[in-house]
């Protein structure tokens, strides 16, 4: 199982960043497999675009956010969880590559990754924010492009120095790059959006060790991805597949129910999925009682895989 950490604000605050170390470390306890923080630098008008979500516990998705939501950065808070655990693996969900410098991004990963002993799991992704984009001076509308020449630079950032590099948005000579990430080929990375478009597949393939979807990709598309694998020479078998619960909420004010929630997990152990994210605000409300709702999340998914 894994804890997502932000997006929690109704039942942690927004800003009480000490207690979101805590809840990963009561989280590790229980025995989750891993937590995730994800990020945005800042946010405009355009967050709230298609309304700010009638539940506040519902997930923060394109345009539904209210644009004081808190989104702390994701891989200093990481980093304080990783000095607090042992075995959790640290995902930095939603890392917004295009807007950092390539060699920065990979210094800081890298370095999270040698503190964690290679724990680290890094989800890079343009995002969807064009207000966000534009406060930052980056060209929204070629973000994927950059992130491209990213992942290049981050591949070569991992192998032996000195590296060059030289592309449309990058271009450098004999950099030396040390010390690197804790794997030679550095942290395990995924990838996910709300469809498998054209380039995720591409990204996936190239340099994907999961994937994970918002929502849940059609048969069709994971029989594509599979196959695409296979034909770059890739074990498909080796691909971590994440899924999640799907909360239920009676109203705008109440909590869903965790066991309905949970119902979600079987169909998706038996196509192949092996991990599942859970955001605690969407079904209790007091922070102070994340260790039982751990414990409690642990016993369930583990009777469901007995």
């Amino acid at each position: 199982m894994l804890m997502i950490l932000t997006e929690n604000d109704t039942t942690s605050g927004g800003s009480d960043l000490p207690t979101l170390v805590r809840w990963a470390r009561e989280a590790e306890d229980a025995g989750f497999d891993a937590v995730m923080a994800s990020e945005h630098v800042v946010l405009g008008p355009d967050a709230a675009a298609d309304g700010v979500r009638g539940n506040p516990r519902a997930y923060a998705l394109p345009g539904n956010q209210d644009p004081f939501t808190p989104w702390p950065n994701s891989i200093v808070l990481l980093s304080a969880i990783a000095s607090v655990t042992t075995t959790l693996r640290l995902v930095a969900g939603a890392i917004l590559a295009p807007l950092r410098h390539p060699l920065l991004l990979a210094r800081e990963l890298g370095t999270l990754d040698l503190v964690s002993e290679g724990r680290l799991v890094v989800q890079p992704t343009v995002s969807w924010s064009r207000d966000e984009y534009t406060a930052l001076g980056v060209p929204f509308d070629r973000r994927g492009r950059i992130l491209d020449e990213q992942l290049e630079v981050f591949r070569l950032a991992w192998g032996p120095s000195p590296l060059s590099f030289h592309g449309v948005f990058f271009d450098f000579d004999d950099v030396y790059f040390e010390p690197k990430a804790y794997r030679p080929d550095g942290p395990r990375m995924w990838f996910g959006g709300q469809r498998l478009h054209a380039p995720l597949l591409r990204r996936l393939v190239e340099h994907g060790h999961g994937f994970h979807p918002l929502g849940t990709p059609t048969a069709d598309e994971v029989a594509q991805l599979r196959s695409e694998m296979l034909a770059a020479g890739r074990d498909p078998g080796a691909l971590e597949l994440i899924g999640g619960v799907r909360a239920i909420f009676p109203d705008d004010t109440h909590c869903a129910d965790l066991g309905r929630a949970m119902a979600a997990i079987p169909p998706q152990l038996e196509a192949g999925y092996t991990t599942f994210c859970l955001k605690p605000s969407q079904f209790i409300d007091d922070g102070a009682q994340i260790g039982a709702f751990c414990a409690d999340v642990m016993r369930r998914a583990e009777a469901m895989t007995a």
